[in-house]
């Protein structure tokens, strides 16, 4: 078992160290000068040439990779010149409404797509397997910026339950925090939603079907015990790939989201970071995203290993 998650963590390293590569060497491949940016349009070449030097970008790609790359693995993520403000607050602050909005997805995702899934797989081409898998396709085709405002139209708008847009830290105030995050969570949690279930009702589906399931109910054993201690750990497997491989997803649709309801989190603050080409927020906000995946899919494979000992060898 700690050899397989030593494997897995050094994969992770791995990983994380040619994607730092590409996100460091791709932002140098995006039109336009962040000194014109921070100067403004009337400046003097002197000045440019000045805050070049002191940025460290007249020195070759190489050089500036390994100086950055150092300053991050001692925790310095460098300074926006743009916000006066280390990059490392800015990713503080943005990312705890981020991880916020991601757990009240994950909340209200599984809430709603391990009963619908397991239902529609038990009651199979009935009204309710219908109605459940046209839920989920429907909640996973709709765009989330236009699923948002439906939700604030009807809920914060129309019917007055929430209010429109805001954040509040749920540490400093758990009632007007949670209250504040439940629309954007329906959002996304409806879009998660949509395909854990329908690949819940098919792995499910797809174990019912195996001979010792049918031995199982030969022998007189309860149906619900059969789904529940026999098939839905089995079933399980496909489904917790599904939620890892879905936290990338998260992230990118808490852009738009975050846009709608007005939550300063990781994803406006790169979008505000690339327009103004701040290389430093760009690097340090798609860096802690990655790691933020890395973690979570690594945790995925750890619980693999619980689920299925096979997988640990």
């Amino acid at each position: 078992m700690y050899g397989f998650i030593l494997r897995r963590i050094g994969q992770s390293v791995v990983v994380l160290g040619i994607v730092s590569i590409l996100v460091f060497s791709m932002m140098r491949w995006i039109p336009g000068d962040p000194i014109v940016i921070m100067l403004g349009d009337e400046y003097s070449p002197e000045a440019h040439q000045r805050l070049r030097t002191e940025l460290g970008l007249d020195k070759p790609l190489v050089v500036q990779y390994l100086i950055w790359i150092r300053n991050v693995l001692s925790g310095d993520f460098g300074y926006s010149y743009i916000n006066h403000t280390p990059v490392s607050t800015l990713l503080y602050d943005a990312f705890l409404p981020t991880l916020s909005l991601v757990i009240g997805t994950l909340i209200v995702g599984i809430l709603i797509a391990l009963p619908s899934g397991v239902l529609a797989a038990v009651k199979r081409d009935s009204p309710l397997d219908y109605g459940s898998m046209g839920f989920a396709i429907v909640g996973y085709s709709m765009p989330s910026f236009w699923k948002g405002i439906l939700l604030i139209w009807l809920f914060a708008v129309t019917l007055r339950w929430f209010p429109t847009m805001g954040y509040v830290h749920p540490w400093e105030n758990l009632g007007e925090g949670l209250w504040r995050l439940a629309l954007p969570s329906i959002t996304l949690g409806t879009f998660f939603a949509g395909l854990v279930a329908r690949i819940t009702r098919s792995s499910l589906l797809e174990v019912l079907q195996q001979d010792y399931i049918k031995a199982a109910t030969a022998k007189g054993v309860r149906r619900l015990p059969i789904v529940y201690k026999h098939a839905l750990r089995n079933a399980l497997i496909p489904v917790v790939t599904v939620i890892g491989l879905q936290f990338g997803t998260l992230l990118g649709g808490a852009v738009l989201t975050e846009t709608v309801f007005n939550i300063p989190g990781m994803g406006r603050l790169t979008v505000m970071a690339i327009f103004n080409r701040e290389y430093q927020v760009v690097q340090g906000a798609v860096l802690v995203g990655v790691v933020f995946v890395i973690v979570v899919n690594l945790m995925v494979d750890i619980a693999y290993a619980f689920l299925n000992p096979k997988i640990r060898y």
